[in-house]
């Protein structure tokens, strides 16, 4: 029989439970967490927890962020609670502390296809192709989010147009000017991010120019005002989330060669 090692075990619920669509386990090295199913559960060594406690919160970001990446793909609002955690000593014995609280909203849903060719081979399922664009997000996001400010506030701006429906685009654009304040121009962002400039002017005449209840100049249109339809709500969120996907990669990009900086001095004192 081995010997029971000192544990401190965290968990979360979330919904909808099936936000992910696939279990995910994470191995980290001061950590092992499970998602599925609406829970999941890191395990942390006890000596490793006491040492930093900080460890709590950064895992409920890290959790966090990974629904924050779904969001942008599904459109549909989430709730996360925070963690409770339970101790296991080296006996055995669970000790149990609970804290609880949750963001939440609304939520909307959009149905899968796969389509096939005349032999069977799949040419499209748009569920699968979601797992692994979520996947490729989930690492971006919790790789940037934390050290840059403005990723953070254009997700919280996408949450935003999630669980306020009334003022959708409002909140949409918001991604939009702050990118454009970011690189100085909207000329400058787009080449930047690598957006067409077509997106850019759609999503600003979404917001700005058509008469819509959910967009930005409603005083301009008093009366003339119409519920923005699904089709254009849908625009909005697809060039929405392309400027954040855009962002990201841009990101990617400007981190690479200070990592190829820096293995380049190393290989230099190495071989002097």
């Amino acid at each position: 029989m081995g010997v029971q090692v000192s544990t401190v075990i965290l968990e979360w619920t979330f919904s909808p439970a099936n936000y992910f669509e696939e279990p995910i386990e994470i191995h980290r090295d001061d950590y092992v967490m499970t998602i599925a199913d609406g829970k999941a559960e890191a395990r942390v060594a006890t000596d490793v927890f006491d040492r930093d406690p900080s460890i709590r919160q950064l895992l409920h970001n890290g959790l966090n962020d990974r629904l924050l990446g779904a969001q942008l793909l599904m459109h549909q609002a989430y709730s996360l609670s925070k963690s409770s955690m339970v101790r296991v000593d080296d006996e055995g014995r669970r000790h149990i502390f609970l804290e609880v609280s949750v963001v939440c909203g609304s939520s909307v849903g959009s149905p899968d296809l796969l389509i096939t060719d005349k032999h069977g081979n799949v040419v499209l399922d748009t569920r699968k192709d979601r797992i692994e664009k979520k996947k490729s997000l989930f690492e971006l996001i919790e790789k940037h989010r934390a050290k840059d400010a403005l990723l953070d506030a254009m997700l919280r701006s996408h949450q935003g147009s999630v669980g306020d429906p009334d003022n959708e685009l409002v909140h949409l654009y918001e991604i939009r000017d702050t990118l454009s304040k970011k690189f100085g121009g909207d000329t400058e962002a787009c080449s930047a991010i690598g957006i067409k400039h077509s997106d850019w002017k759609r999503l600003g005449g979404l917001a700005n120019g058509e008469p819509l209840r959910q967009g930005r100049h409603r005083g301009f249109n008093a009366g003339a005002l119409r519920d923005a339809t699904e089709a254009e709500l849908g625009e909005g969120r697809r060039i929405a989330r392309l400027m954040v996907e855009g962002y990201l990669e841009h990101l990617q990009r400007v981190s690479a060669p200070v990592a190829t900086t820096i293995a380049t001095k190393m290989d230099s004192a190495v071989l002097s």
